[in-house]
């Protein structure tokens, strides 16, 4: 028979167990709302401005001279070639880093080195990385250029791509490998077939990670493709891109480039936002 003192000393505990919980669930939520303030906020005035700056001509006319008519058509071409050239280098390799690190070579010292160098370029800024390209791409030619833009973005996609292939591969189940195993498939095959494609939403994941944050990098660029005001195609020239156009419009003192800022700006964001909203429907589980 439990005694009222001890009983007064549970229900004393529970009370005080209660209060804790209630305070740190208000303390989180009051975290949440500060920090979706501040979200909706930075949405709601790139919505406001930037489609104050969207028209035809924005998509269709070169980057203007100051007080001028023009639009962003340069930048966009720019920025869109560059991004997607460096996925189309960077995921590859980093996809497969990523199996080898997962699959092939958890523990070995290859690996400790790949994850130590890795975790180095994820925290390294990427100013950093801007300024290493320039010094092996740039500085020798004695020209800017989109290759080495392309360069200095694909060497901020790859450890994103990395980490994030491993860690999907990591949460396999290993009674998946050991059933395709046990049926006598190959290991290639396994990786292909069973542990990639049932990582695939979480790699695609990473992948977008990757392009929504080299989608919006200044630095690298101002050190490698600087900017054109023209229409460029080739990669050994200066190449425009929206990054680099914003922080330079945005910093000038003429209405007609702050409108074309915020427009590059809100362009950007829509972009990032249709990539991710694909990336779920293609990825979601079909029955």
């Amino acid at each position: 028979m439990m005694s009222p003192a001890l009983r007064k000393s549970r229900a004393a505990k529970f009370a005080q167990r209660n209060l804790v919980n209630h305070i740190a669930t208000a303390l989180a939520l009051a975290a949440m709302a500060f920090g979706l303030f501040w979200l909706f906020w930075i949405l709601i005035e790139t919505v406001r401005l930037g489609i104050g700056g969207l028209s035809l001509a924005t998509l269709t006319e070169m980057t203007p001279p100051p007080n001028e008519e023009g639009g962003l058509a340069n930048a966009i071409y720019g920025s869109a070639l560059m991004v997607g050239l460096a996925t189309l280098v960077g995921t590859p390799i980093g996809v497969m880093a990523g199996i080898y690190l997962a699959e092939f070579d958890k523990t070995g010292w290859i690996a400790n080195v790949v994850r130590f160098v890795n975790d180095i370029l994820l925290s390294a800024p990427s100013i950093v990385i801007g300024l290493f390209v320039y010094a092996i791409a740039v500085n020798p030619f004695k020209t800017f250029s989109a290759a080495a833009g392309v360069f200095a973005l694909a060497l901020i996609v790859i450890p994103v791509v990395i980490r994030t292939t491993e860690n999907m591969l990591h949460l396999v189940p290993a009674g998946l490998r050991e059933a395709a195993y046990a049926l006598g498939a190959p290991k290639w095959k396994v990786i292909l077939s069973i542990t990639l494609k049932a990582a695939r939403a979480g790699v695609i994941t990473g992948v977008l990670l990757a392009v929504a944050r080299i989608a919006g990098e200044t630095a690298p660029l101002l050190f490698t493709a600087l900017s054109n005001q023209f229409w460029t195609s080739t990669l050994d020239q200066p190449m425009a891109s929206l990054p680099v156009t914003i922080f330079k419009f945005a910093m000038s003192p003429y209405e007609n480039w702050q409108k074309l800022a915020w427009a590059g700006v809100f362009l950007i964001t829509l972009a990032v936002l249709a990539l991710n909203i694909a990336a779920r429907v293609l990825t979601r589980n079909k029955n």
